[in-house]
């Protein structure tokens, strides 16, 4: 495998007098959309700060394309912090292509890239209105507009679809997706963990500090859960030491086993088991959060 693209290596980092990371690890591959979770104070905003240098004091190496980020730096970089940083006196398309010519847009490619923008997250008749004068939730499209105008190659994005309603969430989501489908990299900061499981390739919990978990989005669920399996069968269930049985009705069951499906399907056979449905149980990442931070944690973030 290449090179990360993002490397963090031991990293700490003490603000005050609380360690808010601890000797924290892990890499992000060019390419991949890559998640990184905790509960509210767990760290996140502070290593994503800390690795585009807005933090400077801190323990270990965090570089990005292979060198410390610094304004100036050959890696054009889309930030998407969780506050608001537009302009609220000026008009929304002046906004957007003041942020396209400080990425070195002309005025005449920004403007045009801008209204088609627009267009997309459907505020083409806002052009003109003045920021403060839009909702937090066009706000938060302008926003993400003010990231992706130059196609940056690496986006990072700090709770990108807060607050949204489930069309113009999957409407962002989209825009998102297709900076990904043009090659870029893209850290998600979210808790929204159905956003996670079908768009991110891998992610990181942390955990006071620490790296809870590490890994594609199965790797994690099967590091707090054993896979499971719902049968539906005529009769009895045979007993067996190869798998054990979680819970059961008068015709179904859901199993444990350390045997792969295919095995504990054919142990079940040759058992004697009249199965009808034969199907794998994937826990969801909500019930590995819940695992991992808690009841009090999950009440916390919503």
């Amino acid at each position: 495998m290449s090179d990360p693209f993002i490397h963090v290596d031991e990293f700490g980092i003490t603000l005050g007098d609380k360690d808010v990371i601890k000797n924290l690890s892990f890499e992000v591959h060019k390419g991949e959309t890559f998640a990184l979770l905790g509960s509210n104070g767990s760290g996140k905003t502070t290593t994503l700060r800390a690795l585009l240098g807005i933090y400077s004091e801190f323990n270990g190496l965090l570089t990005i394309g292979g060198e410390p980020f610094h304004p100036g730096s050959n890696v054009q970089v889309g930030y998407l912090p969780e506050e608001r940083g537009l302009y609220a006196k000026e008009s929304v398309l002046d906004c957007l292509v003041f942020f396209g010519q400080l990425r070195g847009m002309t005025t005449k490619n920004a403007v045009a890239w801008s209204l088609n923008y627009l267009n997309q997250v459907d505020l083409r008749d806002k052009a003109k209105v003045k920021v403060a004068k839009l909702s937090s939730g066009q706000q938060q499209k302008i926003q993400l507009g003010t990231c992706i105008i130059n196609d940056p190659e690496l986006l990072i994005l700090d709770e990108p679809t807060k607050g949204f309603d489930p069309v113009n969430r999957q409407l962002l989501i989209d825009i998102i997706m297709q900076s990904k489908a043009r090659g870029a990299t893209i850290i998600f900061v979210t808790h929204q963990m159905d956003e996670v499981e079908r768009l991110c390739d891998r992610l990181l919990l942390l955990k006071d500090g620490y790296a809870a978990a590490y890994g594609t989005v199965e790797q994690v669920k099967r590091m707090y859960y054993r896979p499971q399996v719902k049968v539906h069968f005529r009769g009895a269930l045979p007993e067996s030491d190869q798998y054990t049985v979680v819970s059961s009705s008068e015709d179904s069951a859901v199993l444990e086993s350390d045997l792969d499906d295919s095995h504990l399907l054919r142990t079940l056979v040759e058992k004697g088991a009249e199965i009808d449905e034969f199907f794998v149980v994937a826990p969801s990442l909500d019930k590995v959060f819940l695992q991992i931070y808690g009841a009090a944690s999950s009440r916390a973030r919503s």
